[in-house]
């Protein structure tokens, strides 16, 4: 039995129904879907939860703990629920590319 895990990312120009992969090892299952919405986020965990009774979720930092919050509240609380975030220079680093690609175009 694998441990399944969802990781949900943001991105404007996301189609979740084309934006998404599965890589399984036998003892390892990741889900990966790209959304543009916290409505996104929500209908995905709450599906592939149904499909495949997924152990955890892993976030992208861009979900806010309000965001954590509601996709833990959606499941019940039956699933983990965790966000990727790094150290301050880390963060800094990354946001300046999201501002860049994501808003300044």
């Amino acid at each position: 039995m694998a441990f399944k895990v969802l990781f949900l990312s943001h991105a404007p120009d996301a189609d979740y129904k084309k934006h998404n992969s599965i890589i399984d090892t036998g003892k390892y299952r990741l889900l990966t879907f790209v959304v543009k919405s916290q409505a996104e986020a929500l209908t995905i965990s709450k599906r592939v939860y149904a499909e495949e009774k997924i152990d955890a979720i892993l976030l992208c930092p861009g979900f806010s703990h309000s965001d954590v919050a509601e996709i833990f509240e959606v499941l019940e609380g039956k699933v983990s629920v965790n966000v990727a975030r790094g150290d301050g220079p880390s963060s800094r680093i990354a946001q300046t590319v999201i501002k860049r690609e994501y808003y300044s175009k």
